[in-house]
């Protein structure tokens, strides 16, 4: 954990680091916006013929971010909304099924400190699931493949906020520290008042709650820069510790999103997410997302 907990900060300072050498940047006064919608496709095919092995199988992921952000002088109001949902569907299995998952919204204001680059901050953070999620396994006697529902929709939801000191040298690199986060865990009872349930197994909620209350200190990093012309990667870092709970037991959550541009209409995507949650599962989750697609701005 040590070892893990040391490669994320040395990240993050690499991301400061890279962050120094950009240019400052102010933008005028009033509202922004803008968004991106995106559609990857993914396809494999083969014959009964094919010798080499394989299933055909066929994949979408669509991605939908909208940011929405506001300025007056010395304060600042930086809103996005992320979406991203994936299936995949093999020749032969009965059930499709997902790839990604996650809809977010964060939101944070800042008032401009006497230093040019800091600010008094105050930050939300609220993220959950669109789809249900299930966990797949066969039937011992007809060797079946079941399929057992274990999420869906705002099972769970997390939802973060609080006061904190935020630096932000221009638009394409925030670092904020929360040293008093509050951050409640939403789950559906249904789910934690199940026959034999022991307390904390699911999200870490005791039997039969709903909800999960923790108090802790959260660290965010965000950093975009293109690579060369028209590829452009994006970091985003969020750290959080439970004072209540196993404060050791740093919760991560890092996104690696890289669009490489084809040209106004077609792209190419990758999006690589890490994320550690002892109430989740005591391992890394990891998810890993490439594909073709149709790009549209708006």
């Amino acid at each position: 954990m040590k070892r893990i907990l040391l490669s994320v900060f040395t990240l993050l300072f690499s991301v400061a680091v890279m962050a120094q050498e950009e240019k400052d940047s102010i933008p005028p006064n009033g509202w922004e916006t803008e968004g991106n919608f995106q559609l990857l496709f993914n396809q494999s095919a083969f014959n009964k013929e094919w010798t080499g092995g394989g299933t055909s199988s066929i994949a979408g992921n669509l991605t939908v971010d909208y940011q929405f952000n506001y300025r007056n002088d010395e304060f600042t109001w930086d809103n996005r909304i992320l979406a991203n949902y994936g299936l995949t569907k093999v020749k032969g299995d009965e059930f499709a099924r997902k790839t990604s998952d996650r809809i977010e919204f964060n939101s944070i204001a800042g008032k401009q400190i006497d230093s040019k680059n800091f600010y008094y901050s105050w930050f939300l953070n609220f993220r959950t699931q669109i789809d249900k999620g299930y966990k797949f396994s066969k039937d011992a006697v007809t060797g079946e493949v079941v399929r057992t529902e274990t999420t869906h929709f705002l099972s769970p939801g997390y939802l973060q906020t609080g006061p904190g000191i935020m630096y932000k040298p221009n638009d394409n690199f925030i670092l904020n520290f929360a040293p008093a986060t509050a951050r409640f865990i939403f789950v559906d009872s249904d789910f934690t008042t199940r026959p034999g349930y022991v307390d904390g197994d699911y999200f870490g909620l005791d039997q039969g709650k709903s909800m999960r209350f923790e108090l802790g200190a959260a660290l965010s990093a965000y950093l975009s820069y293109d690579v060369v012309e028209n590829v452009n990667m994006e970091h985003t870092l969020s750290l959080y510790s439970n004072y209540l709970d196993n404060p050791q037991n740093v919760d991560i959550d890092y996104l690696l999103n890289v669009n490489m541009g084809i040209n106004d209409y077609l792209s190419a995507n990758l999006i690589f997410q890490a994320i550690y949650d002892d109430n989740a599962v005591g391992a890394f989750q990891i998810r890993e997302v490439f594909g073709l697609g149709l790009n549209f701005g708006f």
